[in-house]
């Protein structure tokens, strides 16, 4: 039977199916096959948000790979402004002091609502004061694809800065001038955005291997001038450190960590990347080498100490959701054994299995943590926004050792206080806080805390790091809060486990 269109046509009708119009009638941006290879690549950031659709009250989405050297938030906000755009949510996996510029928006209407796991700076500050009339949703890393993946938080356009990308969207953050290492949290958006906007400093020919992003989840890219300063990513929270009590703090958590059950050839761990946690890390290594116990794997926010026991093959792979500086995004590059993996995979109680779950030991730090082991690591001494959530409480509930870092005192102020001013981590999580002036172990774990005092370790309880606490530095004053709820913290679940109130003038 000769071809019979207007046959196809009633068929297509009586079913209730598409007829056929023309090749490229419903290729999405293809009208002609000329098109096919340059359809992603936009001129400008103002063209990709017009092709996105992107409308007022929409939500808009960031991660925080190069930390405080992101420019795409600011850089994005602006333009969006600037095209008139009001009552905007920010869905950004972390804020930092470099996203300040975000009070003027919030001021003008741009955004009035925000989903993070962090807030920091002026704009923390700005927040605690009463700024915004929607409370801050603040999420832990892994309940924040929890949230994506119930569609609470629900993202129209996802604007990704990427070390490179080449023109049909298939990019990363390990291969470039600009590298910044892992893409962890960028992946969960560029599967969930309805629009993916990759935005990159450095366009390379197809096909860009390895695809952190893949092109068949990027809608757009667009060449910048301005993505991210890698150097500063390891700045701040994710330092080096040389002050002498961290060290003694890395080295009194180091020695609870090799007197613990969980210090055996094969176990895993996650140490972090602050000051005290990096330097705990160098000192673990020291104890794994002399011990000859090696690690099965590490896990989370990746430092230069962690490679370097890959390195030594102390550690037989790394799991990295971010990488927290130089040497762990080019590690990430030219390592097999190193790994990229999403925040779905690091740390999502949801998922079908997350590599929380399989970690032994894990090293915390607080602001901090009170007579029932809870610990905060959200609100400063004064109640004002000044830290994040993190992977802190996801990490936390699945290790089989959670150890707390905090010194005794902060600027001279207790950090082991009778009730903490955020809970952002349970106490029933958390297995042993060091201080500077001595251990505490939780009750639920007697075992351990008579391994720590068989080993001579300061072994003290909660109450009298408290008292002592109390003693060098004098009991706190209250803080006066309005009853106006400032923040929402979630638990990794989705659930409501504080809330943050308005600090009074």
């Amino acid at each position: 039977m000769a071809y019979d269109k207007q046959r196809a046509d009633v068929y297509a009708q009586e079913h209730s199916l598409q007829k056929f119009e023309g090749v490229f009638e419903n290729s999405p941006q293809l009208k002609k096959k000329s098109d096919k290879r340059h359809r992603k690549l936009l001129p400008s950031l103002e063209d990709a948000v017009k092709a996105s659709g992107l409308c007022d009250g929409g939500t808009i989405s960031f991660h925080h790979a190069f930390r405080e050297g992101d420019k795409v938030v600011m850089q994005v906000v602006k333009v969006l402004s600037d095209m008139g755009f009001k009552n905007l949510t920010i869905a950004s996996s972390s804020l930092l002091n470099c996203h300040d510029g975000l009070v003027e928006y919030i001021r003008s209407g741009v955004i009035t609502r925000i989903f993070t796991s962090g807030l920091r700076g002026e704009l923390g500050e700005a927040i605690s004061n009463g700024l915004m009339d929607v409370p801050v949703q603040v999420h832990s890393h892994g309940g924040r694809v929890h949230l994506i993946q119930t569609r609470e938080i629900s993202i129209d356009v996802a604007f990704l800065g990427v070390a490179s990308a080449d023109e049909f969207g298939n990019a990363n953050g390990s291969h470039g001038e600009l590298s910044c290492g892992s893409l962890g949290y960028a992946k969960v958006d560029a599967q969930y955005a309805k629009y993916v906007i990759a935005l990159t400093q450095e366009l390379v020919d197809f096909p860009n291997y390895p695809a952190s992003l893949s092109q068949d989840e990027v809608d757009a890219v667009v060449a910048t001038e301005a993505v991210g300063d890698p150097s500063l990513i390891s700045v701040g929270a994710a330092r080096l450190t040389k002050n002498p009590r961290d060290l003694l703090l890395a080295r009194i958590a180091a020695s609870v960590i090799e007197n613990s059950p969980s210090f055996k050839d094969g176990f895993s761990l996650q140490t972090g990347s602050g000051g005290a946690a990096t330097a705990t890390t160098i000192f673990l290594g020291e104890k794994m080498v002399e011990k000859n116990i090696k690690a099965s794997f590490a896990l989370g926010g990746i430092t230069g100490p962690i490679v370097d026991l890959l390195n030594k093959g102390m550690i037989g792979a790394i799991a990295d959701v971010q990488s927290f500086d130089v040497v762990a995004a080019q590690s990430l590059r030219d390592n097999t054994a190193h790994t990229e993996i999403s925040a779905n995979e690091y740390a999502n109680a949801s998922s079908k299995g997350a590599y929380v779950d399989r970690v032994d030991v894990v090293l915390l730090s607080a602001l901090e943590v009170d007579t029932a082991f809870n610990v905060n690591v959200l609100t400063g001494s004064d109640g004002v926004l000044r830290g994040a959530s993190g992977g802190h409480c996801d990490v936390a509930a699945a290790a089989n050792l959670t150890v707390i870092v905090t010194p005794l005192l902060r600027a001279r102020m207790p950090c082991v206080v009778d009730t903490v001013n955020t809970v952002v981590t349970p106490g029933e999580t958390v297995d042993v806080v060091v201080t500077d002036h001595g251990i505490a172990v939780n009750p639920n774990n007697p075992d351990l805390e008579k391994r720590l005092h068989d080993a001579k370790l300061p072994i003290m309880k909660i109450e009298e790091l408290r008292d002592l606490a109390i003693k060098r530095a004098g009991a706190p004053s209250p803080i006066e809060y309005t009853d106006k709820v400032v923040a929402v913290v979630r638990y990794r679940d989705g659930s409501v486990v504080d809330v943050v109130r308005q600090v009074a003038q």
